[in-house]
């Protein structure tokens, strides 16, 4: 497969881009501290029906308003579902549930590693090329996650089962968001309006969690407190509704490898949030094992900027 190499930006086209970016950005690098703190009354499951049933309601409206077609055929229906379910309802359900177990900065981190499995699963199913730097890249950051989760073993007051857990289901949230952002990169999805198939999405993912929810944890239960009310309208507004159609325009005009440098601040900002907030404790294992992860997610980053002719998005 040949390399095209993405053309620079004048400096008005920059500032399209920055400034979504930078939103994008720092909306989700507070998205996983926002998720600990709805963790309590209400289920995991509820609190991610909710979520979403939100943001499908804020799709819809943006939608109409942005003049795209709410009609889908019927085959494209399936394919919103199938998405829908991977990325916004079987994604969640493990991550909402790994920040039971590990801080919310760790998940941040590991979820940054979905670069790999999109990558690889890009080039099985669409045919895009990997180079031998983003494997450099890649073994460098699976080096550091091995020293951090070495490191959190040994010393988390949980025990190593719940960090074990944790990391797991953090794991199957990277790789259901994975097999989504692919089918998003698709010829099928790239016809299709970005509002319309994000609203119907949405939508069916909502559908699937509230269905989920029902059956493990029974009828629905709403916490009314000020602070699980603003935790949801964050994350089903900003963090979904406002985040993902700014992060797929970055992806229009830029490209994914670029636009994927979300992947190394996001944790960069998470992680810093997580030790104001959630005590984390630094040493040097574990700095040295982020420092590594970032580091190898830069390395391939730079190769996949250059090498990849179609989007593979990232999610949060």
């Amino acid at each position: 497969m040949s390399i095209a190499t993405e053309p620079p930006l004048n400096r008005a086209a920059q500032l399209r881009v920055l400034v979504p970016f930078t939103i994008v950005t720092l909306i989700w690098g507070g998205t996983w501290l926002v998720i600990r703190h709805q963790l309590g009354i209400v289920p995991p499951s509820w609190s991610i029906a909710y979520r979403f049933a939100l943001a499908a309601a804020a799709m819809f409206l943006y939608a109409r308003f942005a003049g795209a077609s709410l009609r889908l055929a019927a085959r494209d229906h399936a394919f919103a579902a199938v998405t829908g379910v991977a990325l916004f309802g079987l994604n969640f359900q493990f991550v909402y549930r790994a920040e039971g177990h590990i801080a919310s900065g760790l998940v941040a981190l590991v979820f940054a590693m979905l670069i790999v499995p999109n990558t690889l699963l890009a080039r099985a199913f669409l045919g895009q090329g990997v180079s031998r730097r983003f494997f450099a890249g890649s073994a460098v950051a699976v080096g550091g996650l091995a020293l951090l989760f070495w490191h959190e073993l040994s010393a988390s007051a949980a025990g190593p089962r719940a960090t074990l857990l944790g990391i797991g289901l953090t794991l199957a949230g990277v790789m259901a968001a994975s097999v989504a952002n692919v089918m998003q990169a698709s010829e099928r999805a790239r016809r299709l309006p970005v509002p319309t198939l994000l609203a119907w999405g949405m939508a069916y993912g909502a559908l699937a969690d509230a269905a989920f929810a029902w059956i493990t944890a029974g009828p629905p239960r709403f916490d009314p407190s000020l602070s699980y009310v603003v935790g949801l309208a964050y994350l089903g507004l900003a963090a979904s509704a406002v985040a993902f159609p700014l992060y797929f325009g970055v992806i229009q005009a830029i490209g994914p490898g670029r636009a994927a440098y979300s992947s190394v601040l996001v944790p960069v900002l998470a992680m810093a949030l997580s030790t104001v907030f959630e005590a984390y404790r630094w040493t040097v294992p574990a700095a040295l094992g982020v420092a590594l992860v970032l580091a190898g997610l830069v390395i391939a980053l730079r190769a996949k900027a250059s090498g990849q002719a179609r989007p593979v998005s990232d999610d949060r």
